[in-house]
């Protein structure tokens, strides 16, 4: 991903996208580099334009998933809560089994 990554910012900053900066990028972010996948890369992007592609892109997933995210959360704490009620309920309290003993033995 850094890979990518490297490459979109050297676009966004109108460089030119080579092997050499992108290896620059890399290096600078602490990446150790694989000259096989920036070479792959540099030669994927060659006649792509990035603006198009980017634009083209679907990011309506990504948007609508964390608007789920808080529902489904909701949903799990209440389930939750209604799970401690019942055991609260299924556990007798201290004072009942006490008086239960006493009545054993009279």
């Amino acid at each position: 991903m850094e890979y990518v990554y490297a490459a979109l910012l050297l676009h966004s900053a109108g460089k030119e996208i080579s092997e050499e900066s992108v290896k620059a990028v890399l290096e600078a972010a602490g990446v150790e580099v694989n000259d096989a996948r920036v070479k792959a890369l540099v030669s994927a992007l060659e006649g792509v334009n990035i603006d198009e592609a980017i634009s083209k892109a679907t990011f309506a997933p990504a948007v609508s998933a964390p608007a789920a995210a808080p529902a489904a959360q909701a949903e799990a704490v209440q389930e939750e809560e209604k799970k401690e009620e019942e055991k609260e309920e299924e556990e007798p309290k201290e004072e009942e089994v006490l008086g239960g003993l006493g009545a054993l033995f009279g």
